[in-house]
């Protein structure tokens, strides 16, 4: 300690500086548990759960909501993939990352702590704004969060085989995200002696002793390009080698050794992370508490400190305490060393935790006891001369509301206020850390006039500037208003609130203020306001209370609120009702002027309500409310009564306690401006209404601020008594007793009892300069900038404009594609008009249809206001009139989608009365039809009319009906309508008679056929009859009929109709004689082919003729057959034609002899190549002609035959021609000698490679040469290293290749990517390009897969993972007393999750079943039978089995399975769907197994999710085939195929059905999106937009759980909030694939 004091003396003393060492570790942040941190929990790749932001983060000029810290010290705004995948890489990484220390880092065995929380906390908050004051002089940032995130004591992961490292390898380090509405900023703190490792050895080193050295830095990750690609973002990187890694703790950009401060983020306009300016230390160092306020506007936040839920954890909401010094805290006390840097610590005093935030009463006081803090060594500054003087106690801010603009990239750095010599350049040596400042650094008003009002003027203080209102204006300087003039305000209302237990959200709901300030009149209207709500929030008057507070009508010795706020401020209100208990808060956010000078106010509610019945009325008596004033804080507290009156319980009385912060910015350097203690409000004629009629909220308040003392006799001058004749734009004047002056408010003229407003424009008293325009606005004006100008950095003077950004008119408007890709016109696009300052023109209009339609600023058409082509167009200046809540019927009216995309007008719209009422009569504007509906707008049965024919008079009154027979519900039943009013053509309808009965003859009216029914509408056997033949006589009685016959049980079978009774093309009937027995001749009615049938049906032998040729005597006896030999088994056996009878052409079928032989040469009829097969068929080996060639004579007898060896079995069980006869292409093949052993040099006949063999085949390492190149001496003898194993395909072809590139593969070339065992990985890509594909377990590319997207395919690896332990017999393990569980599949296990309510039970998950060697991919519940299905990939089978203990599976088909994914269970009628993603197949059977069928076999590439609706028996499912992804639905039955969304999708993986909403709802690893839809197309709508990798996904009471490959887990999104709510990681880190909902009991419309 002496050294360093005689060194920090003889600096003073020489060169006037001071010289500052590196952060400690009580100089981080605080953190720990007691600080309500979240712990990691240990391992070597671990991620934390999210961690959900109270507003949105700004990273680059993105919004987050939510953040996950890393065990491999990093920070991502998404959720992290397995460390493989990036922990080894240098920048970019693929998702957004903060990154103080990206290493390989291993806390597992408890080595180390990882902590992490989001937090309010004062004292935090005003840390990080010190910091970034410090590093970013111009920045105007208040933070309103910060995430803090500390690694302490971590090593680096090693490997088991290696010697473990020494104990002292350990690092600490931090980071601290601070934030607020509009920007970033990122401090990383590196303690001095924190850093003993700078590096990690790559996961797989192969024992090569190479460390990458930590990766320190920032990047944005991927984001979209063009509509579905993604490209890579920007990066900074702050290290790039070891010693770059050791600096971190020796410098610093902040000035402070082992600081470093980065700006990281903007919501308008960010290219790239900033870092601090500051080149060397200061003469202080980032500690918790520290002077600050000497010519600085840091804020403060120490009045916050009690303030609730500062800390935002998931798991708890604890405060955090607050610890001053050193940021030490009872977890973490770090000992005090002798001579400890207090001298260099500067503190700072606070206000007592009890003082400010929400309490009943305010306490004045010092800090407590046990948190004082006295400076042993009180800090000094040097007078000139070298002299030192004590520094004055300067007084302490609260919390500043602050404007946040990017730095100005010329500014000179601004200093942060501390007295510093000047020191000649040429006294120091840099090399010493020691950095000069100037008092020119000041903050002036030459620098800053541009953050003043144009109706202020700037002064200069000792240390700063301060902005004041000119005479005749009023506000805080930087923001000023004309005295006396009207105020209005505009703003949104949003957030969430419970009437009662119902949750009623507010999206962006409009909110208008008028005040009369001569009067302290405040109106406040809340618009759109749901009915429940309406209600409800009427005795929420504080909501309208900030108004009249801002612009209370002034008393003597008072001021209202916005001469201390100005127009940016923040307010935090906490409303307690009685006797209920329930909290409401209210957080009110001034953003500033408008273009009209009117205040802009965003508003967020949140909490419960009372529930108040509709008409109740709310009265409230006049009261006084006492506000304290503190440095840019008011507070207040109070209790307030109010009366409800209903009709049911009369007059009831309640009341609530309101708490409140009102936060703004004050200028700290005027100490000549005295802020008032304490001012009392005196709220008077409190009146509250909901006018349910226009859904709108208003509150109004006569308000009048004044000291806190007995009313004077000045209460009842006019002038305060609210009873003078003043104008509303003219101030009341009070003068002696009860006499008062009205004078006309700034900017306008007259007596003061009528103004007028004057235009300043028009007489020249405008200040507008050079190149700009003049505004006349009400009370004053406002200068505007030329085309071409914008303001200067003064704000007043214009100067030549760059070029603008873009408005979201003109981002609009470009982004339509007006041409199409050859450049040719698109006709009939619309595209939006915009004027010239990029904003939308009020009425737009589509060029090629000619409707027009008024807009408002966002583009959003106004409501009634289209007008078709050649009609006088809407005045779209007329303000809107407020309209009553919608009707059923006009609801149903504006929900039906009349005009298509291109805005042609489609279906039946219905229509309304003047009040909303449907009327009486609807017509089909298309087809004419009339009908009668009732007040529901249903039709009225018998009232529909066609075309032409007089209408029905609806105002009669309905006849009682009688009860329907079975023919009438028959025929009501059948629809004979579309959706949209069209008949449907071609269905057949049943008639009735008077009486309701069936008519006893039914005819088609489309087809003709006409037909017999019995009294059940059953049709008469034999009745049938065709069009334009005569009709059977229905009432002849039947005859009594015989048992059917097998032919015709056969011909009935056969369906031949479609179910709206068209003959369906194509298929076979047989037909039977009048006895209904089979005719010996059968025929295809489509084919024309013809047959000889047996007394069964069975076609003869050698009978079929094509059509045209003479048909067989089928009379003709038939010889006694004998048994089929093997030759004719496999020829028959070979299916050669069709289900519809057309032959298959290029199937192989054997040629048998008479005999039923074999013929000894066999020849392939579609390819032409022949060879010899022996008397089993059996090809002889070397007999193979191609087609042309002579065959071989077959005749000629074989030599007798030895055994195969292993060469020979091997080359023969090659398949080298496909199923059809054809080679295969790039097929290896064996190569043996004359006996049957490996020839020693083999090589591949298509690529050209060579390689030597030994005995077994097995390629000898290192022998391996490409095409061209002299072979390898095969004879002579290789050590051979044993291996574990021989190299597999994958392995052999990537070695092949990378010796084929040289051994350097260039970044566009293609290597084969292998799995640890070998085997293909799932995913191929061309080098480090984004064109990926899928391959099968042979390396085959899976047809549908291929993508150039940064998103690769969701591709399912086909082949097992080894088995590593025992595999025990698989039965079921449920789990107990649950009555709602997850099922998900995990390759060779489905695990269980039971459900807490609607919270993952993560104590409670186990493995149901254990199925060791599968990849359990889809799975399905039948909540009838408690039993789960699945499909195995590697089994290539759909089992099944009971949830109950010791259960076992039930394989139920394993045959013509090559890859079934996607399962569903139909429980109503306990049938099954799954997809088959090889062949491209959908098939459904019943759930024994039984009753298989194909329902689609076309126009299918991708197949994955299936799900089914058992109550309105309909099947959807995806295919995410990249070219053209889509979502299907059709019936179980497979009718009615159509697609249901194909734009706007990218990898559909997951489907489940909304029950609550009746939508389908997907999840989109490519467009990373949850969406949902109605079975109809229409009402789409996004849930999420920020999904990691989706697979799988279900739905369960209003939340959302799928599988995600990313995070290799089950993740919660809640469907209203749009959040992401929980997640649960396995321990055992894998793909999940399916996910179902298990239950005790079956759901609504699951059965």
């Amino acid at each position: 300690m002496e050294r360093w004091t005689m060194l920090a003396v003889s600096v003073l003393l020489c060169c006037s500086c001071t010289v500052v060492t590196a952060i400690q570790r009580a100089d981080m942040f605080p953190y720990g548990t007691l600080n309500g941190d979240s712990v990691l929990r240990e391992g070597d790749d671990e991620t934390s759960k999210v961690l959900s932001l109270p507003r949105p983060l700004y990273f680059y000029n993105s919004p987050f909501s939510q953040l996950y810290v890393a065990t491999n010290g990093i920070i991502s705004a998404q959720d992290l993939p397995m460390e493989k995948q990036y922990v080894d890489d240098g920048f970019p990484t693929d998702f957004p990352a903060v990154a103080p220390f990206l290493a390989d880092i291993d806390t597992s065995g408890g080595r180390g702590q990882i902590y992490y929380r989001v937090t309010e906390t004062p004292s935090v908050l005003n840390r990080v704004a010190q910091e970034v004051q410090r590093g970013f002089p111009d920045a105007k940032f208040t933070p309103t969060h910060a995430v803090v995130a500390t690694w302490e004591n971590v090593p680096a992961y090693e490997e088991q085989t290696r010697p473990p490292s020494p104990p002292n390898k350990i690092n600490t380090f931090q980071a601290v995200i601070g934030y607020d509405e509009t920007d970033s900023y990122v401090l990383f703190l590196y303690p001095e002696g924190g850093l003993n490792f700078f590096g990690t050895l790559p996961k797989e080193s192969y024992n090569v002793e190479i460390e990458l050295p930590a990766r320190v830095g920032f990047s944005r990750g991927e984001i979209p390009y063009l509509i579905f690609s993604r490209t890579e973002g920007p990066y900074y990187s702050v290290t790039s080698n070891e010693q770059s890694v050791k600096n971190l703790y020796q410098f610093g950009n902040s000035g402070i050794p082992g600081l470093w401060l980065f700006h990281t983020g903007n919501r308008y306009s960010f290219d790239n992370i900033v870092p601090a300016s500051i080149r060397g230390p200061v003469s202080t160092p980032p500690t918790v508490g520290y002077d600050s306020h000497v010519g600085t506007t840091t804020p403060d936040y120490d009045e916050f400190e009690e303030y609730v839920e500062n800390t935002f954890d998931p798991n708890t909401q604890e405060r955090e305490d607050d610890y001053p010094l050193t940021g030490r805290n009872p977890e973490f006390q770090p000992a005090p060393a002798d001579g400890d840097r207090s001298s260099f610590l500067l503190r700072q005093s606070h206000y007592g935790s009890d003082n400010i935030p929400l309490t009943s009463e305010p306490v004045y006081g010092l800090e407590p006891p046990e948190r004082q803090y006295a400076s042993p060594n009180p800090p000094q500054t040097v007078a000139e001369g070298g002299a030192q003087q004590p520094q004055e106690q300067q007084p302490q801010l609260p919390l500043e509301v602050v404007n946040v603009h990017t730095p100005h990239r010329n500014a000179p750095p601004l200093s942060p206020g501390a007295h510093v010599v000047s020191v000649d350049e040429e006294q120091v040596n840099f090399d010493t850390g020691v950095i000069q400042y100037t008092t020119e650094n000041k903050e002036t008003c030459a620098r800053f006039l541009q953050q003043c009002s144009q109706n202020a003027f700037c002064t200069d203080y000792a240390t700063g500037f301060c902005c004041h209102c000119q005479p005749g204006f009023y506000g805080n300087g930087r923001q000023c208003l004309p005295d006396g003039a009207p105020q209005r305000v505009s703003g949104k209302v949003s957030g969430t609130v419970y009437v009662g237990s119902t949750p009623v959200s507010l999206n962006n709901i409009d909110l208008h203020a008028y005040i009369v300030v001569g009067d302290g009149r405040a109106y406040t209207a809340i618009s759109e306001v749901p009915e429940p709500v309406g209600w409800a929030l009427m005795p929420v008057a504080p909501i309208g209370e900030l108004f009249g507070w801002l612009f209370a009508l002034e008393l003597q010795n008072s001021q209202a609120g916005f001469k201390l706020t100005g127009a940016e401020f923040s307010r935090h209100a906490e409303v307690v009702f009685y006797p209920g208990n329930q909290r409401f808060s209210i957080i009110q956010t001034g953003r500033g002027l408008d273009d009209q000078n009117h205040l802009t106010v965003d508003t967020v509610i949140s909490g419960s309500v009372p529930f108040l019945p509709p008409g109740a009325e709310v009265t409230m008596e006049p009261f006084k409310e006492t506000y304290q004033y503190y440095p840019s804080v008011a507070t207040s507290t109070s209790i307030r009564e109010y009366s409800v009156v209903t009709a049911d319980r009369g007059s009831e009385s309640f009341s609530f306690q309101l708490k409140q912060n009102i936060t703004y910015r004050d200028c700290p350097h005027n100490n000549q401006a005295a802020t008032p203690e304490t001012l009392q409000i005196l709220m008077e004629r409190v009146f509250v209404m909901f006018v349910k009629e226009e859904r709108i909220l208003r509150y109004a308040i006569t308000n009048k601020i004044s000291p806190v003392r007995a009313p004077g006799p000045e209460l009842y001058n006019p002038c305060y008594a609210g009873t003078h004749d003043c104008d509303t734009t003219a101030q009341c004047i009070p003068l002696e007793d009860l006499a008062f002056q009205c004078q006309c408010a700034t900017g306008y003229t007259g007596d003061g009892h009528n103004c007028y407003d004057i235009d300043e424009c028009a007489e020249g008293s405008g200040t507008c300069g050079d190149n700009s325009e003049c505004v006349n606005l009400p009370g004053s004006h406002r200068c505007h900038c030329q085309t071409g100008y914008e303001f200067s950095y003064d704000g007043r003077t214009c100067v030549d404009q760059p070029e603008r950004l873009k408005t979201h008119c003109e981002h609009h408007r470009d982004s339509v594609k007006t041409t199409s890709a050859d450049g040719y016109p698109i006709v009939g696009v619309y595209k939006p008009q915009c004027d010239a300052e990029g904003q939308y023109l009020p009425q737009q209009c589509h060029g090629s249809t000619g409707y027009c339609w008024c807009v408002d600023s966002r583009g959003e058409e106004r409501a009634g206001t289209r007008t078709p082509p050649g009609a006088p167009p809407v005045d779209c200046d007329r303000p809107v009139q407020p309209e009553r809540a919608k009707t059923h019927c006009e609801h149903h009216r504006d929900s039906v989608k009349t005009t298509s995309d291109d805005e042609y007008p489609i279906v039946y719209k219905p229509q309304c009365d003047a009040e909303g009422q449907y009327l009486p009569q609807q017509c089909h504007g298309s087809t004419g039809y009339c009908w009668c509906v009732d007040s529901r707008g249903e039709e009225r049965a018998g009232t529909r009319t066609p075309p032409g024919a007089p209408p029905v008079d609806c105002d009669r009154p309905d006849q009682p009906e009688p009860v329907k027979t079975h023919c009438e519900h028959h025929r009501d039943s059948v629809k004979t309508t579309s959706a949209d009013g069209y008949p449907i053509a071609g269905v057949y309808v049943p008639q009735c008679d008077a009486k309701g009965q069936y008519l006893p003859q039914q005819c088609h009216g489309s087809t003709g056929y006409c037909w017999c029914v019995d009294s059940r509408g059953e049709e008469r056997a034999g009745t049938r009859t065709p069009p334009g033949a005569p009709p059977v006589d229905c009432d002849r009685p039947d005859q009594p009929e015989r048992l059917k016959t097998y032919c015709e049980h056969h011909r009935d079978s056969v369906k031949a109709t479609s179910p709206d009774g068209n003959p369906i093309a194509g298929v076979y009937v047989p037909q039977c004689d009048a006895e209904g027995q089979y005719l010996p001749q059968q025929c295809h009615g489509s084919t024309g082919y013809c047959w000889c049938v047996d007394s069964r049906g069975e076609e003869r032998a050698g009978t079929r003729t094509p059509p045209g040729a003479p048909p067989v005597d089928c009379d003709r006896p038939v010889q006694p057959e004998r048994a089929k030999t093997h030759c004719e088994h496999h020829r028959d056996s070979v299916k050669t034609t069709s289900p519809d009878g057309y032959p298959i052409t290029g199937v192989y079928k054997p040629q048998c002899d008479a005999e039923g032989q074999y013929l000894p040469q066999q020849c392939h009829g579609s390819t032409g190549y022949c060879w010899c097969v022996d008397s089993r068929g059996e090809e002889r080996a070397g007999t193979r002609t191609p087609p042309g060639a002579p065959p071989v004579d077959c005749d000629r007898p074989d030599q007798p035959e030895r055994a195969k060896t292993h060469c020979e079995h091997h080359r023969d069980s090659v398949k080298t021609t496909s199923a059809d006869g054809y080679p295969i292409v790039g097929v290896y093949k064996p190569q043996c000698d004359a006996k049957g052993q490996y020839l020693p040099q083999q090589c591949h006949g298509s690529t050209g490679y060579c390689w030597c063999v030994d005995s077994r085949g097995e390629e000898r390492a290192g022998t391996r040469t490409p095409p061209g190149a002299p072979p390898v001496d095969c004879d002579r003898p290789v050590a051979v290293t044993p291996t574990e194993r021989p190299e597999s395909m994958c392995e052999r072809w990537r070695a092949s290749l990378i010796e084929h590139y040289g051994g350097k593969p260039g970044p566009q070339q293609y290597v084969p990517q292998c799995e640890p065992d070998g085997e293909f990985s799932p995913v191929q890509c061309y080098g480090e390009t984004n064109y990926c594909w899928c391959v099968d377990q042979n390396g085959h590319m899976v047809p549908g897969t291929k993508s150039d997207d940064a998103v690769k395919p969701a591709c399912i690896s086909s082949v097992a993972p080894p088995t590593v332990r025992p595999t025990s017999r698989p039965d079921v393990t449920p789990p107990t007393n649950t009555d709602i569980t997850l099922l998900y599949a995990q390759g060779q296990k489905i695990g269980a999750l039971p459900l807490n309510g609607t919270r993952l039970d993560e104590s409670r998950s186990k493995t149901l079943l254990a199925l060791h060697g599968s990849i359990v991919v889809g799975i399905a519940y039948d909540c009838k039978e408690n039993q789960v299905y699945w499909t195995d990939l590697s089994a290539r089978s759909i089992n099944r089995a009971s949830m109950v203990s010791g259960a076992e599976p039930e394989v139920l088909i394993n045959t013509n399975l090559v890859s079934p994914e996607g399962l569903a269970v139909d429980v109503k009628r306990r049938l099954m769907f799954w997809v088959d993603s090889t062949p491209d197949v959908i098939e459904r059977a019943n759930l024994d197994g039984s009753g298989r069928r194909t329902l689609f076999d076309t126009d299918l590439v991708n197949p994955r999710a299936i799900i089914v609706v058992s109550s309105t028996g309909t099947l959807y499912w995806t295919d995410w085939n990249r070219e053209a992804p889509k979502i299907e639905s059709s019936s179980v039955d497979g009718q009615n195929r159509r697609v249901i969304v194909s734009d706007g999708i990218g990898l559909p993986n997951a489907l489940t059905y909304d029950s609550a909403s009746e939508q389908i709802c997907w999840a989109d690893a490519g467009t990373k999106r949850l969406e949902c839809i109605s079975s109809d197309g229409s009402g789409r709508r996004v849930i999420h937009t920020n999904l990691n990798y989706p697979f799988s996904m279900v739905y369960y009471r209003n939340h959302f759980y799928y599988t995600d490959w990313r995070r290799d887990g089950v993740i919660a999104v809640n469907k209203d909030r749009s959040l992401f709510t929980d997640e649960y990681l396995p321990e055992q880190r894998s793909h999940l694939y399916g996910i179902t909902v298990a239950t005790t009991h079956c759901l609504p419309g699951s059965h």
